[in-house]
């Protein structure tokens, strides 16, 4: 039988534990779709999910790993063919069915996305999920009527994956950005993104008003919690807040008076079970939208024995956007 490796988590009696293993591949899960993975990456979920901080996994053992980029081998799908480059993100993978950071995956191929042509496997990977969930905020912020016109953008977790390439994409529309982070030494990097103004993360962490001075035409937030309040509330009148991320907490110990008395628009962005039909039209959008020249500036290469203790790194907030996992390294 054949092997390959990748990272396997378990939980018995004996602990919650991530190893690098070899699997045979006839564990791998149901599915219409094999796929020799290329490249995978790491995000905060996953860290999540290998460390076990967070109640990611809901099914032992599972190999984690929401984002993956790679070759069809065998497919019963009629989209699909042997040879095929795809690409996923989400659909409950790395959670509930085996993902990416592995060298084999066996996949349904209707949560599967054709490599877009403008993307080189790196490339598509160094964007992943947390790039895809971006271009989501941003269209959402489009389809609210958020033009660059309206005033400044903010972006929160401005170093991490999706601020990241949220400033980056946002600048060359035309926006003015400023982003928030809570690393002051990654200031530069922000600007170098495109930000025009870079933040503390502290101004916005704490318990704060109801309403705050008008500031924001938008904003992409990745934290939650205060933080995400205190952006609501200096939020112009009818502005847009677009809400893609809990790192700093699921609560939202808000009110209503940005919402009522200035008529601000919360909109949620999920990027697991989004529809095919909006994933294929941020892909498109990414390919026009970002400045692929950022990429290298954005991205990490890791091989794959290396995801298990950068994980711990990326939930202390050592890093900066965004972490490609070589499975073949």
């Amino acid at each position: 039988m054949s092997k390959f490796k990748g990272i396997l988590i378990e939980k018995d009696e004996a602990g919650y534990r991530a190893a690098l293993q070899d699997i045979d591949e006839s564990q791998l899960p149901e599915g219409d779709v094999t796929i020799r993975v290329a490249l995978s990456t790491l995000n905060y979920k996953d860290a999540l999910a290998i460390t076990g901080r967070g109640p990611v996994v809901r099914r032992f053992p599972l190999v984690p790993g929401i984002d993956l980029v790679g070759t069809v081998e065998d497919s019963t799908h009629a989209d699909y063919k042997a040879g095929d480059r795809v690409l996923l993100n989400g659909w409950g993978v790395g959670e509930v069915h085996w993902g990416g950071l592995a060298q084999m995956a066996r996949l349904k191929g209707d949560w599967l996305v054709p490599l877009p042509a403008q993307f080189t496997p790196q490339q598509a990977m160094a964007i992943g999920t947390a790039g895809y969930t971006a271009m989501l905020c941003v269209l959402a912020l489009e389809r609210h009527g958020v033009t660059p016109d309206k005033g400044e953008i903010l972006v929160t977790g401005a170093a991490g994956g999706v601020g990241s390439v949220a400033v980056s994409v946002l600048s060359k529309l035309g926006y003015s950005v400023v982003g928030v982070t809570g690393r002051p030494e990654e200031a530069d990097y922000v600007k170098e993104l495109g930000a025009a103004e870079v933040l503390d993360r502290e101004a916005f962490s704490s318990p704060g008003k109801p309403l705050a001075r008008e500031r924001w035409a938008g904003a992409v937030d990745v934290v939650g919690s205060h933080t995400l309040a205190n952006v609501c509330a200096s939020t112009k009148y009818r502005g847009v807040v677009t809400a893609c991320g809990l790192a700093g907490g699921m609560d939202f110990p808000s009110s209503v008076a940005p919402f009522i008395l200035r008529g601000v628009t919360l909109a949620g962005v999920d990027s697991v079970m989004c529809p095919r039909a909006d994933r294929l039209v941020a892909w498109q959008r990414l390919g026009t939208d970002l400045d692929i020249s950022k990429l290298n500036l954005i991205t990490n290469q890791i091989g794959l024995a290396e995801a298990i203790p950068m994980a711990t790194q990326m939930l202390d907030g050592k890093l900066r956007g965004r972490v490609v996992v070589d499975v073949n390294a």
